[in-house]
């Protein structure tokens, strides 16, 4: 019982201390969730990516999967509820107040400068995904193609998801030839 509340503790500081939507919570739920010994960095990376391919937020659904695989259903519930409380509190707070205040000039500073910052930390996250996603050349190749293909043609994430296990299982029947 122990160890849940201190994953529903680590999952609700990850989703108290990040703005902006899933993207931006996973350099912080890397420190987290590492450091606790929760999952391994590389185990991380292929959360992320399962995260991606499943329907749903990407914080949640990670949160979900380390939870799930840590301590079960009850692990799961833990690092879900966690990570989602900080964002309802939050939320209804807001939702109470946002109209009085949304005009304001100080908060749309305020919007704009946690604009930039999660910019930065979505740049941040794509660096350290490509470092350890891309690890050969067909890995690169898949990166610039779904690159080209999701910013020049507008083709749809889940269709480049798909092509992208698609080439996956493709290289590795071909290298498993080779």
């Amino acid at each position: 019982m122990k160890e849940l509340w201190g994953m529903f503790y680590s999952f609700f500081k990850v989703g108290l201390l990040t703005f902006g939507g899933g993207y931006t919570m996973l350099p912080i739920m890397q420190r987290e969730v590492v450091s606790r010994g929760y999952t391994t960095d590389d185990e991380l990376v292929d959360y992320y990516a399962l995260g991606q391919c499943v329907p749903g937020a990407i914080a949640i659904n990670t949160a979900s999967f380390i939870g799930y695989k840590r301590r079960g259903l009850a692990g799961a519930l833990a690092t879900v509820s966690g990570v989602v409380l900080p964002s309802l509190i939050i939320i209804i707070i807001i939702a109470s107040f946002i109209s009085n205040f949304a005009k304001l000039d100080i908060v749309q500073s305020a919007f704009a400068g946690v604009s930039a910052a999660v910019a930065a930390l979505m740049v941040s996250v794509l660096i350290d995904m490509y470092k350890k996603g891309v690890t050969d050349i067909w890995g690169a190749i898949l990166f610039a193609l779904a690159f080209i293909l999701s910013v020049f043609f507008d083709i749809s994430p889940a269709i480049i998801v798909v092509g992208a296990i698609v080439s996956g299982l493709a290289i590795y029947r071909v290298k498993g030839l080779v």
